[in-house]
């Protein structure tokens, strides 16, 4: 009888000698033995043979082989292998059969058990087919070894995003390959600068993919992209990727013009699909369903609250139900708000660092040193805050546009270059301290460097982030003016030498 790969530990089977089936995942060839992983199923198992020091042994057997074989299974850096003794190589109706069957197995390993979310909400219930069919995939990812990249927004609300998908996925992988390097070998999570997947990111990404593919026979990757990728600017990114066997899920709250994402896609997580407004959601809270669904073992109950509070997500009754939660883990409300201003802090200075280990700290693993580093930390931030709020203060301009108040934040004229608070929240800054400390309702805040503009608008104000990108695309085409973001925040980009016809033609929209 053929023993299934998922029951082989090292109590039961060390040095034992067992009968196998199943499907050759991948061939490596190291400068000893010849690598065959094998898959049935049920689990991984990678088997050894040895014609020679870098000789390819058994050369019939080829990726893609249905084989049965006795090997001995061994522990080798803190994972089971098997040295194989007799291996034939299956054909015709038996080999079809086989596969046939760790197809079926897969898909059933596969199967998603729908958790009940953290709230009670209607737009998470719009949404629950798509967290079903994504978590499925992203399983069934995991099972066929197909390795994942995380593409996550360089902000808190990526990071929580990002991080949200890692927690649930690793222990997946661990659990199908074992330890050691393995988790690392299948799984890469990459913060992205621009809020959008960037055809720059999508090809170092399929050309790492490339590489593993040569080097190591993988598979080309499932990619996941978080807090972005609905917009049409991500659209390039994608087809390339696919042009390569790469597979896309999109989660994402903001807002787009067009659904061109949807199509290009496996699945496409966002508000906006079902008809509901990306706003009242932040990423962070989306991922953090989602990783339920992938892994119910997943514990992150207060990453949703803090990253709601983060992006600053306008649904007072769905925040208040996170933060309960997160304040029955422990976690204050002030001890939330100074974890993303940690977090947004430490995206600045990682820039586009993976820095997984940094990172899990941050997120609380442990959790004694997340406090500790917030203690340490947040004082220091809040410092800085509060100089670049004092440097703002001296440099705002203020006019008045019909009933409007434009208020001008100049960046680089400014703030020294790298310095913190980024442009996008020193500009949100000086938008709050507008309203609450002038009274100032009707109010749209630009914080204006060389070719970006960063927008933040009050409700009163009836301002649109996409409406403004409609109006500049038309009047000042020499600018190719792109850009997205939520109605009432968001960033635009355009040719340096457009930026006061930029400005000008704003003046004129916020005057209609």
């Amino acid at each position: 009888m053929d023993t299934p790969l998922g029951t082989i530990t090292i109590q039961k089977y060390d040095q034992a000698l067992l009968t196998i089936a199943g499907v050759i995942d991948s061939v490596a060839q190291t400068g000893g033995p010849t690598l065959f992983t094998v898959v049935d199923g049920s689990g991984t198992l990678t088997v050894k043979g040895f014609d020679g020091p870098g000789v390819r042994a058994y050369p019939d057997i080829e990726e893609g082989d249905a084989i049965r074989a006795t090997v001995k299974i061994k522990e080798f850096q803190d994972m089971l292998e098997g040295e194989i003794m007799k291996v034939a190589k299956l054909e015709g109706a038996a080999a079809e059969a086989l596969k046939k069957t760790i197809e079926a197995a897969e898909r059933k390993r596969a199967e998603v058990t729908p958790v009940p979310f953290l709230v009670k909400n209607a737009l998470l219930e719009k949404l629950k087919p798509s967290f079903i069919k994504a978590a499925t995939e992203v399983r069934l990812a995991v099972i066929r070894n197909r390795p994942i990249i995380v593409r996550h927004h360089n902000d808190a609300d990526g990071y929580s995003a990002g991080f949200a998908m890692e927690r649930a996925i690793i222990p997946l992988i661990i659990q199908q390959h074992g330890g050691g390097k393995a988790p690392w070998e299948y799984f890469t999570r990459s913060p992205s600068a621009a809020p959008f997947y960037e055809i720059e990111d999508s090809i170092k990404d399929t050309s790492n993919s490339l590489r593993s593919v040569a080097k190591f026979s993988n598979k080309m990757p499932l990619v996941l992209i978080v807090d972005t990728g609905s917009g049409e600017e991500s659209l390039l990114g994608i087809k390339q990727g696919a042009i390569h066997g790469e597979d896309f899920i999109v989660v994402d709250h903001h807002f787009f013009e067009h659904d061109v994402t949807t199509p290009e896609v496996m699945v496409h997580i966002n508000p906006f699909v079902v008809g509901e407004d990306g706003a009242k959601y932040s990423a962070g809270m989306l991922c953090t369903e989602l990783a339920r669904f992938i892994n119910p073992k997943v514990s992150l109950d207060y990453v949703p609250a803090m990253s709601g509070l983060a992006d600053r997500i306008d649904n007072p009754e769905v925040i208040e139900t996170y933060i309960k939660i997160a304040e029955k883990k422990g976690y204050t409300l002030a001890f939330l708000h100074d974890l993303a201003a940690l977090i947004d802090f430490v995206s600045t200075k990682l820039r586009f660092m993976e820095a997984r280990e940094y990172i899990e700290v941050v997120f609380g693993e442990p959790i004694e040193k997340q406090k500790a580093l917030v203690a340490l930390m947040a004082p220091y931030i809040r410092k800085l805050e509060n100089r670049g709020l004092e440097i703002a203060r001296s440099a705002v301009k203020r006019e008045k546009i019909g009933g409007k108040t434009l208020q001008l934040l100049f960046i680089e004229e400014t703030f020294t270059r790298g310095a913190y608070p980024k442009p996008g929240k020193v500009n949100g800054m000086m938008h709050d301290e507008a309203q609450t400390k002038d009274n100032i309702s009707n109010l749209i805040s630009i914080g204006v460097l060389a070719d970006v503009m960063t927008i933040r608008a009050t409700e009163e104000s009836g301002f649109s982030v996409h409406d403004l990108i409609t109006y500049l695309t038309k009047h000042v085409p020499a600018a190719f003016v792109e850009g997205g973001g939520h109605k009432h925040a968001g960033a635009i980009k355009f040719v340096p030498s457009q930026r006061e016809a930029v400005l000008k033609a704003i003046r004129v929209f916020l005057s209609k």
